[in-house]
């Protein structure tokens, strides 16, 4: 599995919104103060998607400050997990999972494609920088395997022409509804995989 790594020349000055703080302090009143580091997941979240889908240098060591744990720390934690960007990605991110049971399903036919459609091959964004396409791993729906992840929500039991029909769908900003292409019952059923939704955000990844 490809990881991309954190972009050290960016130029991105980062701060909580006001709206953003409130929820901030939401999510430590869950912990007790002297365990608020416990707190550094979804607030990760939270700056991604305040930051436009991606966590800057200025956005970790935010997220930092608020926990009280030291940047190289954070920048661990973001490393670690796919669901954190440290690099820009478009405004439509594609998760593919290639593990065996997407894979013995089809999900070379999702990527295939994904490049005849967008040009893009896996950790590349589209020219028009709408589109970031990542490899990732399991993404917990094998049952309804192949799955592409776009933004939040999954879209399942995918072939080359119901994925080229998405894709057609986001490239006119009107995605299709997410879940089984073919009617099947999906797990969840809100089509959401996130620590934290923020009415009005989409996240990028």
């Amino acid at each position: 599995m490809s990881k991309t790594y954190i972009n050290t020349n960016d130029q991105f000055h980062f701060s909580f919104s006001t709206k953003a703080e409130k929820t901030i302090e939401n999510i430590l009143s869950k912990y007790p103060p002297q365990r608020k580091i416990s707190a550094v997941m979804p607030l990760l979240d939270l700056a991604q998607r305040e930051a436009g889908g991606w966590l800057p240098i200025s956005a970790l060591e935010a997220v930092a400050d608020k926990v009280g744990l030291a940047y190289m720390r954070v920048l661990e934690i973001a490393s670690f997990y796919t669901m954190y960007n440290l690099s820009p990605v478009g405004k439509w991110h594609l998760q593919i999972c290639g593990t065996t049971p997407c894979w013995l399903k089809g999900s070379d036919d999702i990527l295939n494609a994904i490049f005849d459609t967008l040009q893009i091959k896996p950790n590349e964004t589209s020219k028009t920088g709408d589109f970031t396409l990542t490899p990732v791993e399991c993404l917990g729906a094998c049952v309804n395997a192949p799955i592409l992840q776009v933004n939040d929500d999954f879209y399942e039991d995918l072939d080359y022409e119901s994925t080229k029909k998405l894709l057609e769908s986001l490239l006119k900003n009107k995605p299709l509804k997410f879940g089984s292409s073919i009617g099947r019952k999906s797990e969840p059923e809100t089509g959401t995989t996130v620590l934290l939704k923020v009415k009005g955000k989409k996240n990028a990844g």
